[in-house]
This record gives C-alpha cells, structure tokens and sequence, in this order.
C-alpha cells in the first residue's frame, strides 16, 4: 500500500496563489515584467510571462512536496537539454539575486516553493482531436528518445512517492475511487484496475527500471506544424512526474494519453509503439505489461480526476481535461487485454505458441469432397450488388452443397457482403470462422481432448490451450462432459438427406469468445487468437491474403514510372458499383473524383451490351456495321446545328491532337492561342498546348513556337478578378492576336476548355469566349472547345460547357466520360473543316469507332437519358455545392467552391487577402479523406484544388456523407 502521506497529498488543492501575487513574485525575486497569464495544471500554479525578449515559466508547488523531488526535475532538465538528438527542453532559471534555483515563499500563512523555467514556444496536442499517424510515431520516438536519455540518469529525489506512479497504481486507484460518485462508473474502474494488476503482477520482476519522465502526453509535448499544417512533437515540458520507474510504463503514460485521439480504434496506439521499440526496445514481459498499464493509467487518471473535482470544483484545467480522460479509460477498456497484448507482441515480432494436435470433426466426410466457396471482392457469385442481401453468403453456400454434398466458406477472406458503404471505418469483413454445409446427422468425434460445453444450442469443447466454438451440431452428451480425441460428441443437426448447416471457430483463450468478423486493421491480431479452423475439416480452408504490397512493388518494376498511382500507399481496388469502389478487403469508397465513369461503376446495362457486342464483332470502323453509322450519327445530333460530321478516337488526346490537325488543315496556318494552367493531353500536339505546371514542371519551358499561351482568364485567383474581368482577360488574346498579325504568320486557331476544368471548374469572365471567338475568326482561326472534362451532362444545367457562355464552337473534342472507362473519343466538327484533312490524306483510328466502343457509347447516352443523369448532375451537384460554400462560412482555409453541378472544385488557401495555396494541407486532406471511406485528389498549377467530379449518379446520400468528412476533417484535422 502508498504510504498515507502519499495519499494525503492526492487530496490537496492547487496553491493559492493569485496572478497578483505571482505578477510580485516575478518582479521581486527575478526581475522580470510582462504580459502575465495562468496556465493548466492539476496541483500546482503555473504562470507564463511574457517580457517582449523572452517568456518564462513560473511554477509553484506546495511545501508538502519534497525539495529534493523538485531538485531531482531541475537536474534530469539539465541532464536532458546536455545531450545531442534530445526534443527540446526547458531550462531552470536561477533567482539574480540568490542563485537558487528553488525558492522558499510564504503567502498569507501558506508555505510554497517556487521555480522559475525558459517557455518552450509550440502548440500541445490536446485539443487537435485527429493525429496522423506520423504524429502518433513522433510522440512515440520523443518518449523513447527521452527514456533512451535518463537511462543512466540518477538522483536522491527521483525515490519519490507518487500517486501517479504506475508501481502503485492499484492501492491509489482504489484509495481514489471513494470521491467517484457514480457508482456504475466506480465499479467499472474497480474492475478494470483489479484485472490490470492481476496481468501485471506477474511479469513485474522482469520489468526494469530507471529514471523516467512518467507523463509525456499530448499535453506535455510542445509541437510545431509542418508544411502541411501538421504538429510535430519536438519539445517536452513538465518534469512534474519523474521518477525511477518501471521504464514501460513511460510508453503507456505516452499510449494512454493518444486514446482520447484514437475515434474509438485502440490500434490507433501502434505508431507510436513502433517508435518506440525502433529506439528503446522493450523486453517481452514488458511488451505483455504494456497494455495492462494503460488501462491502470486511465482508471487512476479518471479516478483522479473526480477526486480533484470534489476538492477543487473550479480547476479549468481538471474540467477540461475530464471527458478527453473518460474518454481514454472507454477506449483502453473496449477491447480484451490478449487482443492489445496479441497486436503488441505481433509489432515486435514475437511469435504465437504452436496450436496443439487438432483431428478432423467429421471423419466420415472426405477433406476433398468439401468444395470452398468464394465470397471475396473478386467472387462471379456476387454482382449487381447482390451482396448487399444479408443471406447472400448462405445461399451461395447451400447452393454448392447442393451441387457437391459439402461445402464451406474459408477462413480469414474478405467478405464483400460486409462492406458497409459510406462508412468512416473500415467495417469488420475478416472472417474469423467458417461456416460449412454437409450432410444431415454427419457424426462428429472430439477433435482434441477436453470437456464438453453447453450453453443453450452453442457447443464449447474446452482444452487448456485451445477452445472449439460450435453451432448446428446435436449432441447427447451433458454440460462439463470431458472426451478424449475420437470420442462421438453428436451429429449434424438436419432431416436425413438433407445438409445441415456448420458454424465453427477456434480460440486460444479460455475466457474470450471472439468475434465472428474482424475489422482488416485487427485482423492479424485477431487470426493470433482465433486461429483457422482448418484441421477440423482436413482441408486447407484459409482464403489467400491479398497481395497488395506484391503487386504494388511488381507494377513499379514493370509500369512506366510516369504513370502514377494515385496515393503513395494506395488500396487495390477490384470492383465497383455506381458511385463506390472496393478495395480487396471489402473496404467500400465513395468515389468522388472519377470523372470516366459517368454512369458509375459497375452498370449492368453497359455490362450486358459489351457482351453481346464481343460475342458478335468487334473490329476496325473501316468495315460495315450498323453500330458506327448510329452512334456517329447520334452524337452529330447532340451538337448544335452546323456540327454535322464525326470523327470517333480512342481517347481525349487523341481527340485534341486531330482537332489540332483539323485547324492547321482548315486555316493553312500553324499558330495556336491556347490558355496558362490548362491540360487538353499526353499526344505530343495535346501536350503542346498544356501548359499546367502540375502536369508537368517544365511546361512553360518546353512549349514549340507555333503555341502561344495567354493569360489565363481565373477570375478567383488570376491578375484580374470578379465577373467584370473579361475586358482584361479578352485584351491579353488580342495583344498575343496582334503579336501574330505583326510577324505575318497567320493563325490556325483558338482552343479552351469551355469550364476552367483543370484548375478546378473555375466558369469563364461571362462574354469572354465570344469576344474571344470573333477576334479568332476574324483572322481565319478555328475555335476548338475542349469538352473532355466539362462536358456530356456534367455540368448538369447544360449539356455542353459552352452554352454557359452562349457560343457555338467549330470543333467540339469530347472522351472520358462517353464511353464510361471505355477507351472513346470523339471531335465534332463541320463538313468543310473535317474534309479539309482529306489534302493529308485520310484518317484513321484502329480502334476508334469499333463496333464494341460505338455499343458502348451509345449504351451510355441511353443509360444517361433514362435514369436522367444530367439531371442529377444538376440538382445533386447544386446541393453538393451549397454545402462545400457552408463550409466555407466556417473554416478560413476554404477559398472558394468553382463549377457546377457536377464538376466543382473546392480551393484551400492559407490566407484570403493573398490567397497562398494550401498545397501542402490539400495533399494531407486527401489522405486523410481516403482513410474515411473518400477517394479525392487535388489538382490545380498548385494542387491546392479539390477535383470533385463523381459519377453522375451520386445520390443526395452520398453527398451528404462527402461533405459531412470533409467536414470532419476540417474540424479534427489531417
């Protein structure tokens, strides 16, 4: 037991001590005046002074407190702030007058000791509610780090009682527990302190000790933002705490601390472990100790902090800090203490026991007659979301049983049928079990020796190493029965000739029954402790693990290294459906930026057409078919009146670069006015008119002289700004028109995108494309509008993005989303300006106009019509776009929300009076956008640019769940 002077003082109040006083103090004793405030703390005083040239730290504490205590901080400080690769630590400032650096003060009849300290200037942790991973990992290295520099550190005063010392954290939590007035909270922390210290206890003659920090936490570190917003610990205050101590239970203060962090996910901790144990490894009995720690360090912190409430009801300090530390003893108790202890050990590498000997459960059925269904995200059983049937998995189970007398789903795969669309977490699809179909009153044997369960229809066959969990089986056999291996215990439940269904699963612990599914971050952890059931069928019934690393590192050996992925630790996606996508582990995201896909994923209309056409023909458009003359003649009727003839291609930049041939064919010129900051494609003629720095760095380097760039005409962002920009912006095309007429060159032509796509949806200086296409014209010029992004419905209150500015262009070039993933292009154009290429000879695409891409393309334009896409496009897009510009209303890092319906561009900038780019908070944004179920990237010259065109059967639903995450990021942070 703590001895009871330790106890006592648990129970004292802070000093006493006004900002008057201390304001005194400061000038009396250190010669220093300045702006003066309090900061936090549980039982001290402590004031920050601000001189104009430096800023210090007053502390004051209590007498009842040990000089010695006091004496050993101010040393382990020094020690610390000596060493190389230390995070900065403040520094004991000694009295002018005395020298000391601790000094005796009496306060209207109380005796306290004061020190003064150097400020350590950053931000604490406390209140930003999300930490990236690589903070967690940072937080975890400082408290190695730290830990790594007291190791040979000694002093007289670090022998210190102390209630926050994880030695005694049992007697003061109980001690503690009688100020808690809850009595259901009471005995939950009872509970759970007494079940950490039984974990503990034995392990503690093997946990080693030293002198420790024992409360570096999120409060405790100062931190300073990265360039992209992010906090990075690199400052440790408040020596308050150090002790000779078990050296674990550094890291557990550290790891409880980052709960109130963790929405919920104990994992959330094991960056910072990493970090930890790559610095100052922990011995294996110490890795066992870690997580019952953390549950002792959260029960006596909440225990604490009622106590501290009942003493001292108007300590902010406390107040603030009481739901963040119920919230940490919620976290550190949801889970079993072998699941955390199973997910340590595993980051260490510490490897499971062997399973002992497992026979088969039913000897009469042959391992090779079991036929193993596939559920996975990859299964032909599961499309057109019929996974979402909640009995999907049993009938595709009992239809092969019924095919093949006994089958079983696998254990440890991915079950597409638990996903959960539009979740922020990643939902349990890991199966920790196996279900089986066999024949009816099949005889089960004792796969193992042990004793034989029942609890109502359930079966427990329990060894002292491993437990069977079973369900579907009859037995006559009584509660507690113990059989040996081979012993009958029942048979398959079920009419004879019929199949009866199996559930099983095997668990290490005697006192867990785990779940049935587990989320992909537990899984590993969890498969430690329910291992696969495969023994007990004779056949290997473990799902192959994705491969996902592999292949990433196959595709880099293999791929081109210019095509990227997006995301630098991106998720294998192998289905989708509408406006979702699945990774391989069942995980589902809202796909928000896949403009290709303009029906959505997955459609089983544009399915159904592409098969029947590969069944029928596919080949070049230079044959006769039906299909070329419909679609090409479908899309003419599309265009305004005059653009009658069609040229179909495979992609945008081939559709752009044949826009180009055409101008230089129809004019006899060569020149062409493109805008800065746009992308039209990757063909070495689109390439040339781009000019976006994102693309490509060197662009404005490498452009040839028959392309010249103007200004480009960003009313948000641009040299000219609002809706009255268009003279200016109209001005800078007549100057580079002028420049043409000068040099006697003559002009091919003029081409934008209708919508400023590339930098966001930005809409055009109204009037600006048809000043812009008379001084084009006048001068023989060909007006091209590149539609690839903008166009088709998109923007939802018009069909093509030029109708916004009331003009008809002489070549349309449109792709992505007309053949909806399918490689298909297409330029529009009038017949004298398509026959003018015939001077070059003539045109052809070898896949272009092919029988199977003109199906699809006009499968697409059916679809669209009648499940009126451009419709949603405009009333969801609208919707979308009023709650992004609400959220502008709140948070000063969005800019501004550009486009329509469905092609919007949400901008983050760091300041609204010079509109720096917020490019490096965007990229983090996006990723932590991903890690809540959204796929976003950014785009822009300076990829500070929400690019948010999704399929454009995004429902209101859908929505709402974008913008509610975005929303959340905003306010947690990234």
């Amino acid at each position: 037991m703590p001895d009871s002077a330790l106890l006592q003082r648990t129970e004292l109040p802070r000093p006493n001590v006004s900002e008057t006083q201390a304001r005194e103090i400061l000038k009396d004793h250190y010669r220093l005046e300045g702006a003066i405030r309090e900061l936090g703390s549980q039982q001290d005083r402590n004031y920050l002074i601000d001189t104009g040239e430096a800023r210090f730290v007053l502390k004051i504490c209590r007498a009842e407190y040990a000089t010695v205590e006091l004496e050993a901080q101010n040393a382990a400080m020094r020690h610390l702030g000596s060493l190389p690769g230390m995070p900065r630590i403040p520094q004991p400032v000694a009295a002018p007058e005395t020298g000391e650096d601790i000094l005796f003060l009496s306060l209207e009849g109380e005796d306290y000791q004061v020190r003064l300290l150097t400020f350590l200037e950053g931000e604490s942790l406390t209140r930003r509610k999300y930490l990236a991973p690589s903070v967690v990992a940072e937080l975890g290295a400082v408290s190695a780090r730290i830990a790594k520099g007291l190791e040979g550190f000694s002093h007289a005063g670090l022998q210190r009682d102390l209630q926050w010392d994880l030695r005694r954290a049992g007697p003061v939590a109980l001690h503690l527990l009688k100020s808690v007035t809850d009595q259901d909270r009471r005995d939950r922390i009872a509970k759970a302190m007494i079940s950490a210290v039984k974990r503990i206890q034995p392990l503690a003659p093997a946990l080693r000790t030293q002198a420790i920090h024992h409360d570096i936490t999120d409060d405790n570190v100062v931190a300073r933002p990265d360039a992209g917003g992010r906090l990075l610990p690199d400052g440790v205050i408040d020596f308050g705490d150090v002790i000779s101590g078990w050296l674990v239970a550094d890291l557990a203060v550290t790891c409880t601390a980052l709960l109130h962090h963790a929405d919920g996910d104990p994992f959330f901790i094991l960056p910072a472990i990493r970090a930890f144990q790559d610095i100052h490894p922990l011995n294996e009995a110490e890795l066992r100790a870690l997580w019952p720690l953390v549950v002792a360090r959260a029960g006596v912190l909440v225990a604490s902090t009622e106590q501290q409430l009942a003493i001292d009801p108007d300590n902010e300090y406390v107040i603030g800090n009481a739901d963040h530390e119920r919230e940490m003893f919620e976290v550190a108790t949801s889970v079993p203490f072998v699941l955390m202890e199973a997910a340590i050990l595993q980051l260490a590498g510490i490897a499971d026991k062997a399973l002992p000997a497992i026979g088969r459960l039913l000897p009469d059925i042959a391992p090779e007659t079991v036929h193993l269904t596939d559920l996975s995200v990859l299964s032909t059983e599961l499309a057109e979301n019929n996974w979402s049937d909640p009995e999907i998995d049993w009938r595709v189970l009992a239809r092969a049983a019924a095919e093949t007398g006994a089958a079983s789903t696998r254990y440890g795969e991915y079950r597409l049928s638990y996903t959960q669309p539009l979740s922020p977490r990643a939902p349990a699809t890991f199966a920790l079990h196996v279900d089986a179909c066999v024949p009816a009153e099949a005889q089960a044997v004792a796969p193992f020796d042990g004793t034989l369960l029942k609890d109502g229809h359930h079966l427990i066959l329990s060894s002292p190493d491993i437990r069977l969990h079973l369900d579907g089986l009859e037995t006559p056999l009584e509660h507690e029965t113990a059989v040996s291996a081979g012993d009958p215990i029942g048979v398959v439940s079920g009419h004879p000739g019929s199949v009866g269904g199996l559930r099983l699963q095997l668990c290490r612990d005697a006192n867990l029954v785990p779940p049935l599914f587990a989320r992909p971050v537990h899984a590993a952890a969890w498969s430690r402790l329910a291992p696969s059931p495969s023994p007990l069928l004779g056949v290997d019934l473990d799902a192959p693990a994705p491969t996902s690393g592999e292949l990433l590192e196959k595709r880099h050996k293999s791929f081109a290294r210019p095509q990227k992925n997006y995301y630098a630790e991106p998720p294998q996606i192998e289905r989708g459906w509408k406006e979702h996508m699945y990774d391989v582990t069942g995980r589902a995201y809202l796909d928000m930026v896949n403009n290709v896909t303009i029906l959505g994923h997955g459609h089983p209309r544009l399915a159904r057409a592409v098969g029947r056409q590969w069944s029928l023909l596919n080949t070049n458009s230079r044959f006769h078919y039906a299909a070329v003359a419909e679609f090409s003649d479908r899309l003419a009727s599309l265009a305004p009146e005059g653009l009658d003839t069609v040229f179909l291609v495979n992609s945008g930049s081939e559709a752009v670069d044949l826009a180009l041939r055409l101008a230089w064919a129809q004019s006899g010129a060569r020149n062409i006015i493109s805008l800065l900051e746009a992308y039209h494609g990757w063909t070495v003629a689109s390439d040339a008119v781009s000019t976006s720095i994102a693309d490509n760095p060197k662009a404005l380097e490498t452009r040839p002289g028959w392309v010249h760039p103007v200004t480009a005409p960003n009313t948000y962002r641009g040299p000219f700004r609002g809706a009255a920009s268009t003279t200016e912006y109209v001005a800078r095309v007549e100057a580079a028109l002028e420049a043409l007429d000068l040099v006697g060159e003559g002009l091919a032509g003029f081409i934008c995108e209708s919508v400023y796509g590339n930098a966001g949806g930005i809409p055009l200086p109204p009037g600006y494309l048809s000043e812009v296409y008379a001084k084009v014209r006048e001068r023989g010029g060909v007006c091209i509008a590149d539609e690839v992004q903008v166009g088709y419905g998109r923007l939802g209150h018009y069909f093509w993005g030029f109708e916004e500015q009331g003009v008809v262009p002489d070549i349309i070039t449109i792709a992505k989303g007309m053949g909806n993933g399918q490689p298909l292009g297409a330029v529009i154009t009038r017949r004298e300006i398509a026959d003018s290429l015939e001077k070059e000879g003539y045109f052809f695409s070898s896949a272009g106009g092919s029988p199977v891409s003109c199906v699809v393309g006009m499968t697409v334009l059916d679809i669209m019509r009648d499940e009126a896409l451009q419709e949603n496009a405009r009333d969801t897009g609208d919707y979308l776009k009023s709650r992004l510009q609400a959220l502008g209303q709140r948070f000063p890092l969005v800019g501004a929300v550009h486009g329509m319906g469905l092609y919007l561009g949400l901008e983050f900038i760091r300041d609204r009076e010079t509109l720096e780019p917020a490019t490096e908070e965007t990229a983090a944004i996006c990723d932590r956008l991903l890690d809540l179920g959204v796929i976003m990237q950014p785009t822009g010259d300076h990829l500070n640019v929400l690019k948010i065109k999704p399929p454009l059967c995004l429902s209101r639903e859908s929505a709402d769940f974008f913008a509610d995450m975005l929303e959340k990021v905003l306010s947690e942070g990234w």
